[in-house]
């Protein structure tokens, strides 16, 4: 039984010769960049800096000898669009905290305060206020809640929605088109799409922090009470 087979037979509620295993394919099945570098090296595979893909939880991109000596079943395919509203491409080196070189895409800008935390900015534009914080010594990223003052009588939910969601372009969908069967062809692993945009009141975007300016309900706390007062 193959990973595709063992996949499918588990979500058909069916017998599969064993447990599938993710590790990787989504944001929330990730794994800690600093925790993949050194668990690579524990294992004897080749070093080198680890690729952060996705920098919200500072999540390394696994990759297929790490897949196939952890008996990993499944790949992931998604946008290479990061959390914060730039693109997976153009890497550059990065470090840790923890003193892991890794590297981070091109539009990946971050600022130090004067406390020694690290500040990172939506779509990499420093013109705009810092969206995430990184405590001094930490391992991921907080949002930084940026609400601007609110008019309850005027509020316009399409400006909020415009802000964060939007149908997919033809380019997007192409690539994902592409990488689908790129990865069906390379891999007989379950592919795992994760289609951005679809949690529509999800509390880790409320926060906008792929947006410079941000309009509308955007304090975490100001959207949960809305729900009762509003």
């Amino acid at each position: 039984m193959n990973s595709r087979e063992r996949v499918r037979a588990a979500i058909n509620h069916q017998q599969p010769d064993r447990v599938p295993l993710d590790l990787g394919s989504t944001p929330v099945t990730g794994i800690a960049a600093g925790t993949y570098a050194r668990l690579r090296q524990a294992l004897g595979l080749p070093g080198g800096p680890v690729k952060v893909g996705e920098p919200f939880q500072v999540l390394a991109e696994v990759e297929d000898d790490f897949r196939d000596h952890l008996g990993v079943d499944t790949v992931g395919l998604q946008l290479p669009t990061t959390f914060f509203g730039f693109k997976n491409e153009g890497w550059k080196p990065w470090r840790l905290f923890d003193g892991t070189d890794v590297l981070v895409a091109a539009r990946f800008t971050v600022c130090e305060d004067e406390n020694g935390d690290l500040l990172l900015y939506p779509q990499g534009d420093t013109s705009a206020p810092p969206s995430a914080r990184m405590p001094k010594g930490g391992y991921y990223f907080d949002s930084i809640v940026r609400q601007e003052p609110l008019d309850w009588d005027h509020l316009d939910p399409e400006e909020w929605v415009r802000d964060l969601y939007a149908v997919y372009t033809d380019e997007d969908l192409r690539y994902l088109e592409s990488e689908a069967e790129r990865l069906y062809r390379h891999t007989d692993r379950a592919i795992v799409s994760n289609f951005g945009g679809g949690g529509f009141g999800d509390i880790a975007w409320v926060p906008a922090p792929n947006v410079p300016h941000p309009k509308g309900v955007r304090d975490p706390v100001e959207w949960y009470v809305a729900h009762v007062t509003h």
